[in-house]
């Protein structure tokens, strides 16, 4: 069988097999795929084109959030620092190799939580529509956070879940439950441009309403058992 073609970004990537040492500053978090239909059909709903534009999800890892954002941009660009075993990922460090000039239209991930300031800062310098990233809402405190980040550049949108995002290490699981409560944050560069925008200093807080069972879709927690682990 005829191996399937990764997407080509033009950047340089880093080589080597499958590599399965979990560095403690990784995060193996799967994020269920309603999670991600979420920011596209509740938050960024808004968007017209959106099929014409390109995406970039820099931390793919078992590329469970690519498969989705495949079904709504012309072309999705994958990577991750370590090989999950994606097929149509790249192996590349998002943040330590220059992609200066790499523009995708959106860069949309579930960063690492210890790495999300500078995954923000690398994306909103390349993306030429926008940025999301999915964030702990824990994310949104503290003060050394506010200054370097918030108080400079704050997203356009901050878009809390109403109802939990359940995510295991390694795994998805449509059973599972957690205490852990979740916001996909998003700098949307057309409201930095539009003639009616409003103090770009201040941020649009929304809820987006109870909708896992709406956008839950057969097969879900059946998407990684075709990788390994």
């Amino acid at each position: 069988m005829q191996q399937e073609e990764k997407p080509s970004i033009g950047l340089r990537y880093a080589t080597g097999g499958l590599r399965k040492s979990k560095e403690p500053s990784l995060d193996d978090y799967p994020t269920p795929p309603w999670a991600t239909r979420a920011l596209l059909e509740k938050v960024l709903m808004f968007s017209p084109g959106m099929d014409t534009y390109t995406c970039w999800e820099p931390a793919c890892n078992r590329g469970v959030m690519s498969k989705v954002l495949e079904g709504y941009f012309r072309e999705v660009w994958s990577s991750d620092v370590e090989d999950y075993g994606y097929p149509k990922a790249n192996t590349y460090d998002f943040l330590s190799d220059r992609v200066d000039y790499v523009k995708p239209d959106w860069v949309i991930t579930n960063p690492p939580f210890q790495l999300a300031e500078a995954f923000i800062g690398k994306a909103t310098n390349i993306a030429k529509k926008g940025v999301a990233m999915l964030v702990r809402t824990q994310f949104l405190e503290g003060k050394g956070r506010y200054e370097r980040l918030f108080a400079v550049n704050p997203p356009s949108a901050v878009a809390q879940f109403s109802e939990r995002v359940p995510m295991f290490q390694g795994r998805l699981d449509g059973k599972g439950s957690t205490a852990t409560a979740y916001c996909w944050l998003v700098w949307d560069n057309r409201f930095i441009d539009s003639p009616y925008a409003f103090n770009m200093r201040t941020s649009v807080m929304s809820w987006i309403p109870p909708c896992r069972k709406q956008l839950e879709r057969p097969g879900d927690y059946d998407i990684l058992d075709v990788l390994p682990f």
